[in-house]
């Protein structure tokens, strides 16, 4: 059975036919990658704030509990559904370039690129979206006041809390980075040593940063002394920040990306993300096989296939949509699934080299985070953001509590030279002055006939993967802690390879794709997903927070 995928963007739009939801879950929901900014989001909801009130105060938790993978000095993405009107909204809070910033910035008088250039340091540090978005959001969508919204956050800043195991080992494995910058040194490593877990750990200048923005918004960050601290400092360290780049930023709200899987409505992250695009292209070509009734190892098959031919079409495609024409109708249309589904061939796995461009990878990173949030009213937030690798840049402009991210990375610093995350691209991820790097981050809604689910994931260029797996067991039945628990498995293109985690294959099918030509590598477990799903007939709504991490979910 072949079933169309289409794109509501633009002018496109698909017919889906999905019945009405019931009108209120009656429950909130609030699944983070934390237990402390889960309890916050709950807080909020009692309060009487509705589920973009809680994504706020939630997102800055993260940067005060969790600045290792998010914070006000990094950006993302914030898929929001407005259940009044039935209606869908993106918020692209995603970081720019600094308008001095140029194509071959990372590269040295030979046109070689500088390793480590655009990782670390202020030279690797984007514009800070995540301040203006939950301004944004607060503004247009929140019922509390942006204070109310986050005065959890500034207390734990200002009162500290207990450092968690996790935290402890991000900062123990990141140490060489963090020495090289005093102000956040003295943050996180007082005395020159890491603090044990338990530490109450305080940040007395992150939370007189958020009592700016939550007194003055946009402009408690963008402009005025803490402007110029930051310009100052980032100057001073081999940065090319100006005052004007923070006083131009701007939050752009976005139409989501929608498409179906049989009769599942897709809502997820348009450009600047890849996730959306690349995934419904793998749905696309997933929809031409009956997967239930394949073996283990065909539906293996079948599914590494699509995702290697559609992370192919993200490396040669895909940017930010100010800056490049990218051909999304085609990419999206089941004619052009259909093209590529004639060259999977039933036993043999397709070798990337056979696919143009062939270029060379690297390893990737982990780091970001995503929320899920359901309020008892229907309204639901799905989040992923992100300071990119651990610590961002690991450079901290004194006096300011704000991690700088080293997002300049997920741009192509010379086209198929791949980034942290083992990318590649060409010209249309090109570093330019005030582009929106492309991202993998992807925000996602399901909905069918019977209910919904809400997630995402951090993981870099494997956060499509686990979405993607998480729709498909979504779809045959799956629930929040089953969305969040399957085994994953991972390919990108190039390096032509399957990253799996133990359990995630069976003996048989580790031999049995062996035997396809497949190179199969064990990694270690990875991702953070947090889900939520409400099931219209039962009334029932489950929350779960990845078991790979400290993370928790709560629902009432």
């Amino acid at each position: 059975m072949k079933t169309r995928i289409g794109v509501l963007l633009g002018l496109l739009i698909l017919p889906l036919l999905i019945s009405a939801a019931p009108l209120k879950p009656g429950h909130d929901a609030v699944a983070s990658a934390h237990p402390l900014a889960t309890q916050v989001g709950m807080q909020i909801l009692a309060q009487g704030g509705n589920a973009f009130d809680a994504a706020v105060a939630v997102s800055a938790a993260l940067a005060v509990v969790e600045p290792y993978s998010s914070g006000i000095g990094g950006g993302g993405f914030w898929l929001l559904h407005l259940a009044k009107d039935d209606h869908d909204t993106f918020i692209d809070g995603r970081e720019y370039a600094p308008a001095a910033a140029s194509a071959s910035m990372y590269q040295d008088k030979n046109g070689e690129v500088i390793p480590g250039a655009s990782l670390n340091g202020p030279l690797s540090a984007a514009i800070p979206g995540e301040p203006a978005a939950l301004v944004y959001l607060n503004k247009h969508y929140g019922r509390l006041t942006l204070a109310q919204d986050l005065a959890p956050a500034i207390k734990l800043a200002r009162d500290g809390f207990p450092l968690d195991r996790l935290f402890h080992e991000m900062i123990a494995n990141r140490v060489d980075k963090l020495k090289q910058w005093p102000a956040a040194a003295a943050v996180f490593m007082p005395g020159d040593q890491v603090p044990p877990a338990g530490y109450l750990l305080k940040q007395p200048d992150l939370a007189r940063t958020l009592e700016l923005i939550a007194s003055k918004g946009d402009a408690g960050f963008y402009t005025g002394e803490l402007a110029k601290a930051m310009v100052d400092a980032v100057r001073a360290n081999g940065g090319i920040w100006s005052l004007a780049d923070l006083r131009d930023y701007k939050v752009i709200e976005r139409q989501p990306l929608v498409g179906s899987y049989h009769d599942m409505r897709i809502v997820s992250a348009p450009p600047p993300s890849s996730g959306g695009i690349v995934m419904l292209e793998a749905l696309n070509i997933l929809s031409g096989y009956d997967l239930p009734l394949l073996s283990d190892v065909m539906q293996k098959h079948y599914i590494i296939e699509a995702m290697r031919y559609a992370y192919r079409d993200r490396a040669e495609y895909l940017g930010d949509p100010a800056f490049v024409k990218m051909p999304l109708p085609r990419l999206l249309s089941p004619y052009y699934a259909a093209g590529l589904r004639v060259s999977i061939l039933p036993d043999k796995a397709t070798p990337s080299s056979d696919l143009a461009p062939v270029l060379a990878q690297a390893p990737e990173s982990d780091h970001t985070t995503h929320i899920s949030i359901l309020d008892k009213d229907g309204n639901r937030v799905a989040a992923t953001f992100t300071v990119n690798f651990r610590f961002g840049s690991g450079f901290m402009p004194p006096g300011t509590g704000v991690i700088l991210n080293d997002e300049m990375d997920d741009f192509v610093s010379k086209t198929g030279v791949p980034n942290g995350f083992g990318l590649v691209g060409n010209s249309a991820n090109a570093i330019a002055p005030h582009k929106r790097p492309l991202s993998s981050m992807m925000p996602t809604f399901l909905v069918t006939k019977d209910g919904l689910a809400i997630l995402g994931t951090p993981g870099g260029s494997r956060i499509i993967s686990m979405v993607l797996l998480g729709t498909l067991d979504y779809y045959r039945g799956g629930d929040a802690e089953s969305i969040v628990s399957i085994p994953r498995y991972h390919m990108q293109y190039l390096p032509d390879a399957v990253y799996y985690e133990p359990d995630a294959f069976t003996p048989e099918a580790i031999t049995g794709l062996g035997k396809m030509g497949y190179t199969l590598r064990q990694t270690n477990p990875y991702g953070n997903m947090q889900a939520i799903t409400w099931d219209y007939k039962s009334g029932k709504v489950t929350a779960a927070s990845d078991p790979r991490d400290i993370g928790t979910a709560i629902v009432k």
